[in-house]
């Protein structure tokens, strides 16, 4: 059924929360709090955004205006690491990692032979992201070349910013899911020159993990980054002791686990690197100085029994840090429940983490992490209108919490505590509203 066209100027009001600058940094001049706004959009823009009392008697005669007042208007998420063919084996009776990955991820992956299995799945997870307000993620395809085909058709048919990448695996792995280096060369190539900057769409060069690549494969995967200028790398790293030791084991001439990528050419700004749970000081120091980024996936490090990643000396060290679901051994989809894990995982090390520490996290702080500062994050005009609505009575007990509250913090935090998806009552993407559906 067609949707009903959003006009090309239109408005919506309610409370206004965004980050201009990280927390950590800027103290209380990062958080933006408009208790009655407006935000003017123009063509799936931001145009304007302030205090509706001032916006409102500037619109042009006529304009459509979204009443959400009650509601908190937030930019949409931004997810750093999720597995899009994991969105069938979430939720499978624990294991830690290598099991999990032999016993649930593998036999899933090799479903994607079938490209309409691929499909379908890609459309179920790209609504099921947008669901939980989730409106950019960095996912992760299969090895095969048209699973990352299909997930770019289908976020371009949603008009969704979205990152991903063919997996680059040519041994420890099941032969029905192994390529060859050369072969992953060149279909990673051909998908970067067909989809990479292509409407709100990206390149991610994709080794999964050390283990499952040969050298030649890591040399071809930093012959890609070398190639084709801005596209960046997604891998995992530091996530498992067991993964660790075998790592080593494979690699005993390089310095650490970190020194394997650093000896391939490929610890880069802008490279996202999943869990970072078991770094030293050495390695965050060489993540912050090469401009890397650690992305932290709580629910999924607790859930396989992996570890607790160090905030705090990610922070120290003044390495970057974005956030993510790592669906499926994440056990949601919603980044509200990530927070939440995110804020667990601190009180564990001992360390502060506050409700805008999460926020900002799953916000300007993702954008930053993928290098779209300069089109989503945060309600600057002239960056993307891609926000939610964050309904605070979703729930009769997140109702009643935030009854009680006195300061936006207070219900920032009780969102990161108890909401989930239920809590995200409509998600827009370019302004245009997509869920629910119209």
């Amino acid at each position: 059924m067609n949707q009903p066209a959003t006009p090309a100027v239109h408005a919506v009001r309610g409370t206004l929360v965004d980050f201009l600058d990280d927390p950590q940094v800027a103290g209380s001049a990062a958080l933006r709090h408009i208790a009655d706004g407006l935000l003017v959009i123009r063509d799936g823009m931001i145009e304007r955004v302030g205090p509706a009392g001032q916006l409102l008697a500037q619109l042009p005669p006529g304009t459509p205006v979204s009443d959400r007042r009650g509601a908190i208007l937030m930019p949409g998420f931004v997810d750093a690491h999720i597995h899009y063919p994991q969105t069938d084996v979430i939720a499978s009776h624990g294991k830690q990692l290598m099991d999990w990955l032999n016993i649930y991820t593998f036999p899933a992956e090799g479903r994607f032979d079938d490209i309409d299995h691929a499909r379908r799945v890609a459309g179920f997870f790209l609504d099921e992201l947008l669901r939980n307000g989730t409106t950019t993620a960095a996912v992760y395809a299969t090895v095969h070349k048209h699973s990352a085909e299909v997930l770019f058709e289908a976020a371009q048919a949603r008009q969704m910013r979205l990152l991903t990448g063919k997996v680059m695996m040519d041994q420890e792995c099941p032969p029905y899911l192994r390529d060859t280096a050369v072969s992953s060369y060149a279909d990673s190539a051909a998908l970067i020159e067909r989809w990479h900057g292509r409407d709100r769409l990206a390149y991610l060069v994709t080794p999964r993990f050390a283990l499952t690549s040969s050298h030649q494969q890591l040399k071809f995967a930093s012959r890609l980054l070398d190639e084709y200028p801005g596209v960046r790398l997604q891998t995992h790293i530091s996530e498992n002791h067991t993964e660790i030791r075998l790592v080593a084991e494979m690699f005993p001439a390089s310095r650490d686990y970190l020194g394997v990528y650093e000896d391939f050419g490929l610890v880069r700004a802008g490279g996202l690197f999943g869990h970072c749970v078991h770094f030293d000081a050495s390695a965050w120091a060489r993540m912050a100085a090469a401009g890397a980024v650690a992305v932290h996936c709580p629910t999924s490090n607790l859930f396989l029994g992996s570890g607790l990643f160090d905030i705090a000396a990610a922070r120290v060290a003044g390495a970057r840090v974005a956030l993510a679901t790592d669906v499926g051994g994440g056990t949601s989809f919603s980044m509200l429940q990530t927070m939440n894990e995110a804020y667990k995982v601190a009180q564990m090390g001992g360390h502060p983490f506050t409700a805008q520490d999460g926020f900002y996290l799953a916000t300007l702080g993702g954008a930053r992490g993928l290098g779209l500062e300069a089109r989503i994050g945060n309600f600057e005009p002239g960056k993307e209108a891609d926000f939610v609505a964050l309904d605070l009575a979703a729930t009769p007990m997140l109702a009643r919490r935030t009854a009680q509250t006195t300061s936006i913090d207070e219900q920032l935090f009780a969102l990161m505590m108890l909401g989930d998806d239920r809590a995200v009552a409509a998600t827009w993407v370019l302004g245009r509203p997509v869920m629910p559906p119209t």
